[in-house]
């Protein structure tokens, strides 16, 4: 797929294995699995960061193959879960760091540009979300309140 915002396309062309069951080497033990889940976002830790430290630490290649859930949906079944999607917290702590970054540099024009382009992508993600109803329907981004957002 290409990207949003430049037309080419990433360089890596790597796809994961097609698999219907986990592996037989892997850990499989569901409990076990969502304890460690839990725990992991007890400390803090982002839907991606607890998929990288299952894989690297625990040896489970893939949640969904060895729980039957994503580790979104199991963050949801237990209250885990964040109000805000991932994906959009991260573009606004992106946008944040921009915006205070052009508040000490200006003349800066290469990152005023992206962030224009981060911000619309900020403002797409809401559109989709409201739509969704993951968001409440009266949720607007605006970046004066984004920091205010981002420490709940």
């Amino acid at each position: 797929m290409a990207r949003m915002h430049a037309r080419r396309r990433g360089k890596s062309c790597s796809v994961r294995p097609y698999r219907k069951q986990a592996p037989a080497w892997s850990n499989t033990d569901t409990k076990a699995i969502e304890k460690i889940i839990l725990d992991l976002r007890k400390e803090g830790a982002s839907s991606a960061k607890i998929g990288l430290v299952l894989r690297d630490r625990y040896g489970v290649p893939d949640v969904k193959l060895a729980t039957g859930k994503r580790i979104g949906d199991i963050l949801r079944e237990n209250k885990a879960a964040s109000e805000i999607p991932e994906d959009l917290r991260d573009l606004m702590i992106k946008a944040l760091g921009l915006r205070k970054h052009l508040a000490e540099n200006k003349k800066d024009l290469h990152n005023k540009r992206q962030l224009q382009l981060v911000e619309s992508k900020v403002r797409r993600l809401v559109k989709y979300y409201t739509g969704s109803k993951k968001l409440p329907k009266e949720f607007v981004y605006k970046p004066e309140n984004a920091e205010i957002l981002l420490s709940r």
